[in-house]
C-alpha cells in the first residue's frame, strides 16, 4: 500500500511520551535522559571489514564513516523522525522490553516455543543466553519511507513524503536474567504473551513493578541506520542478528530500571534513619527492627553485585564481533554506563549506612554485655555483703 501524506509543522508532533505509550500504565520516573530529551544517535559501521553477517544490511553505508557529513545532515534526520511523529498513533511497530522475572526457565520455555510452530509460525533459536523465535499472533506492517528533497517545501511549514506498508514477522527475544524484548507486536499480543510467559518464570515481579521500555521502528533503505527520540531507524528487516545485539543493549537497561528504582526505594525508606541520630543520638529501633534492616540492605547490596554481572557485555559478542559497534551504540544512547556509575555510588551510601548499622548494632550488644557484667558484679557485692553481714552476726552471739 503506497500513499502520500501531507504533514502538519514540526512544532506539532506528539512528544517521545505520548508515541505508542500504554494509557493503562501509571507513569514511572525516568533513569534515562533520553526518555525525556531528544537525542540522535547514528549507529556505527563495520570497520575491521569481517565476515559479512545481516548487520551490515542494517548498517548501511560502506567505506569511511564520514562524521562531518553525518553532522551536517543531523538535522534532516530529526525532521525526519518528527514527520514520522505526526502518523496516527500506532503507525509505527513497538520495540517493547519488558523485565518480568528474575529468571526463566529457559530448557522448558525453549521447548513450548517450538510446539507452537504451527499456532505461531515459531522458530526458535538458542543464542547464548537468549531465546530468539518468530512468534506471529497476527499481521504485522512495519512502514518504510523514501525521502525526496523535491517534496519538502522551501518555506518548510509542511512536509511530503512516500510511505509504503511491508509485512513483518513479530519476532521475541527471550534473556534468561528475566527480561523479554518484543519486534513488531501489538499491545494485545504482548499482553496475551506475557500472560503465556508466566508458567515458566522464576520468582515472578509484581505487576505495580514490572519495568519496561517501550521503543519504535521504521525502515529506511536509504539512510544510515541510527536511533533518535526512541525511534530507531533500519535499513532492511531481514535477519535477525543486528536487531539481537540491539535487543541484548535494551535488555539489560530494562533491567538496571528495576534495579535503579529498587535503590531509590531503599534509600527513601532509610533516609530517616541518620536524621532520628543526629536528632536524638540514637537509632530508635528496636534490635530485632535493626537486623531486619541490616538484612535488608545487604539483600539490596548483593542484588546490585549480581545484576552489574548481567551488564557485562555478553559473550555472543566473541563469536560475532561485527554486532559489538552496533550493541555498544544503543548502550551509549540507553546512558547505561552513566547510570551504573550513578546507581553504584547510590549503592555506596547505602554500604555506608550498612556499616553505621552494623557498628550502632555491635555498639548496642557490647552495651548490653557491659550491663550484665555490671548487674553481676552488683549481685556479687550485695552477696558479698549479706554473707559478711550474716557472719558478723554468728560472731556476736
Amino acid at each position: 500500500m503506497r500513499r502520500e501524506i501531507v504533514v502538519p509543522p514540526s512544532g506539532m508532533h506528539r512528544t517521545g511520551d505520548s508515541v505508542g505509550r500504554s494509557t493503562q500504565r501509571p507513569p514511572k520516573p525516568a533513569f534515562r535522559t533520553t526518555k525525556t530529551s531528544q537525542k540522535l544517535k547514528i549507529l556505527p559501521e563495520d570497520e575491521e571489514g569481517g565476515p559479512s553477517t545481516d548487520v551490515d544490511d542494517y548498517l548501511g553505508l560502506t567505506g569511511v564513516y564520514d562524521q562531518i557529513e553525518h553532522m551536517r545532515g543531523a538535522q534532516d534526520l530529526r525532521n525526519e523522525i518528527t514527520r514520522l511523529k505526526n502518523l496516527p498513533m500506532g503507525s509505527l511497530p513497538r520495540v517493547t522490553a519488558y523485565a518480568t522475572a528474575s529468571s526463566y526457565t529457559m530448557t522448558l520455555l525453549f521447548k513450548w516455543i517450538q510446539s507452537r510452530k504451527d499456532q505461531n509460525d515459531t522458530a526458535p533459536k538458542l543464542l547464548d543466553e537468549c531465546i530468539y523465535s518468530p512468534f506471529v499472533y497476527g499481521p504485522s506492517e512495519a512502514i518504510t519511507i523514501n525521502m525526496d528533497e523535491v517534496l519538502i517545501d522551501d518555506d518548510r511549514q509542511h512536509a511530503e513524503f512516500s510511505e509504503t506498508y511491508i509485512p513483518i514477522k513479530s519476532e521475541i527475544f527471550i534473556f534468561d536474567y528475566g527480561v523479554i524484548v518484543i519486534w513488531g507486536m501489538d499491545e494485545r499480543h504482548e499482553r496475551e504473551f506475557l500472560q503465556e510467559l508466566e508458567p515458566f518464570e522464576v520468582e515472578k515481579i509484581d505487576e505495580d513493578d514490572i519495568e519496561m521500555e517501550e521503543l519504535e521502528f521504521y525502515i529506511n533503505p536509504n539512510a544510515q541506520s541510527r536511533i533518535y527520540n526512541d525511534v530507531i531507524s533500519l535499513r532492511t528487516t531481514k535477519g535477525h542478528m543486528a536487531k539481537l545485539a540491539i535487543s541484548h543493549a535494551i535488555a539489560q537497561a530494562t533491567k538496571l530500571s528495576l534495579y535503579e528504582g529498587l535503590v531509590d526505594e531503599t534509600i527513601e525508606a532509610t533516609r530517616h534513619i541518620p536524621q532520628r541520630m543526629a536528632e536524638s543520638g540514637t537509632v530508635e529501633m528496636t534490635r530485632k527492627g535493626l537486623i531486619r534492616k541490616i538484612g535488608q540492605l545487604f539483600i539490596m547490596r548483593v542484588n546490585v553485585n549480581l545484576v552489574s554481572n548481567i551488564l557485562d557485555t555478553p559473550e555472543i559478542f566473541w563469536s560475532e564481533p561485527t554486532l559489538q559497534p552496533l550493541y555498544a551504540a544503543i548502550r551509549e544512547y540507553l546512558e547505561i554506563p552513566q547510570r551504573v556509575e550513578i546507581m553504584n555510588h547510590r549503592v555506596s551510601v547505602i554500604s555506608d549506612l550498612l556499616d553505621m548499622l552494623n557498628g550502632h548494632l555491635n555498639g548496642m550488644h557490647g552495651e548490653f554485655l557491659e550491663w550484665i557484667v555490671i548487674i553481676l558484679i552488683g549481685v556479687e557485692i550485695i552477696i558479698g555483703v549479706v554473707t559478711i553481714t550474716v557472719e558478723a552476726a554468728k560472731l556476736s552471739y
